[in-house]
């Protein structure tokens, strides 16, 4: 696993791309975001989007599965806050969608030297090169060597 000191500002990874399988969009809604608009394809179609679009639960998480493939070899401890949450572009059945991921900011942890906080920028981008999710997302991270703490630093 890559701990806190292999991740370098600037990095940048992406995805292979993925398509949206309609019938796991329509069972997502289904189950847990029964919007018309996201379930009932035939209601849909009197939607803004003339179809049925998937939900944004449902973007973050398969956002959430292809960052896996490129960032699943981070020591992650977890993720504390998403900022500047966006979905700019409907998803719709048979998009084509890639993950990027890079790392903007980073810092030891003020509170536990086992530990530092990396930001990351995180996108979902479909066969348009548009932008279809975003967030920015604060992490920690494992690492390899505790530095000893300091109490004038802020923790998130």
């Amino acid at each position: 696993m890559r701990p806190y000191e292999a991740l370098e500002i600037g990095e940048k990874a992406a995805s292979d791309p993925m398509t949206v399988d309609r019938d796991d969009m329509l069972d997502f809604a289904a189950k847990y975001d029964p919007q018309w608009f996201h379930a009932d394809p035939d209601a849909a179609r009197q939607s803004v989007f003339g179809e049925v679009v998937a939900s944004g639960v449902y973007t973050a998480a398969l956002w959430r599965k292809l960052d896996h493939t490129i960032n699943g070899d981070v020591d992650f401890i977890c993720g504390v806050a998403w900022e500047d949450v966006r979905w700019p572009k409907a998803v719709r059945a048979g998009d084509r969608l890639r993950a990027t991921s890079e790392v903007v900011e980073k810092r030891p942890s003020g509170s536990d030297p086992s530990r530092g906080v990396v930001v990351y920028l995180y996108k979902l981008i479909n066969q348009h090169g548009e932008c279809v999710f975003s967030c920015r997302s604060i992490n920690l991270v494992r690492r390899r060597e505790a530095a000893p703490v300091s109490h004038s630093d802020a923790d998130e």
